[in-house]
């Protein structure tokens, strides 16, 4: 593992850097609470029925199945900002057509614009890498703490927006549901500014880091330019299995929770602004704890940080489903956002760690292929267990998708932050010794 000597002092261009990213977020975070919020209301509106009101998170997580490993590659090739600003754009290209599909009530035309919008989200994602890029692993989970942490002034803005929508859309002779998204390309417009003056790249930071960290010693085993590499090599190490299968478990329930609250909040007959504040307060979940998160990840390890988030988010499942009173179910919803943070900065920080940065971005790729498969299937079978069992069964079944992460986080040894080891290194030392 790369070490330095103490806690490393942050330069004050990886500073401006990480503010900038941090801010861009801020932008385009009010934006991200869309899908979850409104579209399984717009999709039960259009087609009268509630078996697809997870389609819109589900075409969510196909977008990103679709972009994340090309724009991966697309970064590692010439830097994170090209992937990040090519991903705001098509945000709020997307958003703009799901407005038009809402005025026209036209459903094709609004599942080809959650595409076009899960295409753009699915490529910002890159921000974690550029995150990573730029701090060494004693301060690593810390440094996408301090990024992520900007998606919790977006996730403020949110319910904002859609209150500015149910009170101007009588002056546009609009629906507020189909306002709200108009509102998105111009947050867009505010984090492309902000992302165009990161300088230096931050990929070329982290090819350099010990310019900037002078106390860094970095590991020989990941330097110079790696051989090919593939999603299939990638699950190959065990610690990056690990981190996929526990990304895979929380992702899947998170965003079949998201979609299945919304849709329940509704039929309680609470208002948008009320499920807006709701999905807000789950974001503050997913993002409001991000720099303390990271801090405990740097102390503690990986594999601890995401055995706790692993354990909040099945509790978190339970009081979604428990009651039906608001503020049990916003709790719920809001630990399920804590649990999934958990486990993101410590996957995310654990890849970095693992990964020459000439490959990170196919890594983070790599994981986002692979859990998009949840976001795709489980709010779908969210919906289809909601027809068919009701609520609470779903709770039960949010919960049973943890388990394949804890038997994998089980088996992983972490001796300090940053070194791993599989149960066949630990075969392997045993022979040996």
């Amino acid at each position: 593992m790369a070490q330095t000597k103490g806690r490393a002092r942050t330069p004050y261009i990886v500073k401006k850097n990480t503010a900038l990213l941090a801010s861009s977020q801020a932008f385009s975070g009010a934006g991200g609470q869309m899908v979850p919020t409104l579209a399984p209301v717009l999709v039960v509106q259009m087609i009268n029925n509630a078996s697809l009101a997870g389609i819109g998170t589900s075409i969510t997580g196909l977008s990103r199945l679709i972009i994340a490993y090309p724009i991966g590659r697309l970064t590692d090739a010439f830097g994170r900002r090209v992937g990040v600003v090519l991903g705001l754009l098509l945000t709020g290209c997307g958003a703009g057509i799901i407005g038009a599909a809402a005025i026209m009530s036209n459903f094709p035309i609004l599942l080809f614009g959650l595409l076009v919008m899960g295409l753009g989200t699915g490529a910002v994602q890159q921000l974690r890498v550029a995150a990573a890029d730029m701090y060494p692993p004693s301060r690593r989970a810390e440094g996408l703490g301090l990024v992520l942490t900007g998606s919790l002034v977006g996730a403020i803005f949110g319910p904002i927006l859609i209150r500015a929508a149910e009170w101007l859309a009588p002056g546009f002779d609009l629906e507020p549901i189909a306002l709200a998204w108009f509102f998105v390309p111009i947050a867009v417009i505010g984090s492309v500014t902000l992302i165009l003056q990161v300088r230096p790249d931050p990929k070329e930071i982290a090819t350099n880091l010990s310019e900037y960290y002078p106390d860094y010693v970095p590991p020989p085993a990941v330097q110079g330019t790696p051989p090919k590499v593939s999603i299939v090599t990638f699950m190959k190490e065990y610690p990056k299995l690990t981190a996929f299968v526990s990304m895979f478990s929380v992702q899947g329930n998170m965003n079949m929770m998201m979609a299945m609250t919304s849709l329940a909040l509704n039929e309680h007959g609470f208002p948008l602004s009320s499920i807006s504040l709701s999905v807000a307060i789950h974001v503050i979940g997913m993002f409001g704890f991000s720099i303390p998160i990271g801090r405990l990840a740097d102390r503690i390890g990986r594999r601890n940080t995401m055995l706790i988030g692993v354990f909040v988010a099945a509790a978190g499942t339970w009081f979604v489903v428990a009651t039906p009173y608001y503020w049990i179910i916003t709790l719920g919803t809001f630990l399920v956002g804590l649990g999934w943070s958990g486990v993101n900065i410590s996957a995310t920080a654990l890849y970095a760690d693992t990964t020459a940065p000439a490959a990170r971005g196919r890594v983070i790729g790599a994981n986002d292929t692979f859990t998009a498969t949840a976001a795709i299937g489980m709010p779908l079978v969210g919906g289809v267990v909601i027809e068919t069992m009701g609520l609470h069964f779903l709770g039960f079944f949010g919960m049973a998708l943890m388990v394949p992460a804890l038997y994998f986080l089980l088996r992983l040894r972490e001796r300090y932050p940053g070194t791993y080891e599989g149960p066949g290194d630990r075969a392997r030392a045993a022979a040996e010794g």
